[in-house]
């Protein structure tokens, strides 16, 4: 689980809008769709590996994973959640 204080301060890198931890509906859609082969990054890479925990920007457009408790927050690896199955 991230910790709250680092959760305050993280942002989007393109549009430096909130992030917060998606719910777990929103992790059980897409790690379907990864199961499925359905989704890709934003540098078009398809995603193989299910997510156990992800941020969420502000305007739900994008999901950046998270790895080993650590926030990838690269544009080329968050998934635009509007090609999400």
């Amino acid at each position: 689980m991230l910790d709250p204080d680092l959760l305050d301060i993280l942002v989007c890198p393109e549009t430096k809008e909130p992030v917060d931890l998606a719910g777990d509906d929103l992790l059980a859609r897409v790690n379907q769709a990864i199961a499925e082969g359905n989704v890709r990054n934003r540098a078009g890479d398809t995603v193989g590996e299910p997510l156990d925990e992800a941020l969420v920007r502000s305007d739900g457009r994008l999901l950046y994973p998270v790895r080993d408790g650590i926030p990838v927050m690269l544009v080329d690896e968050a998934i635009p959640l509007d090609k999400v199955p």
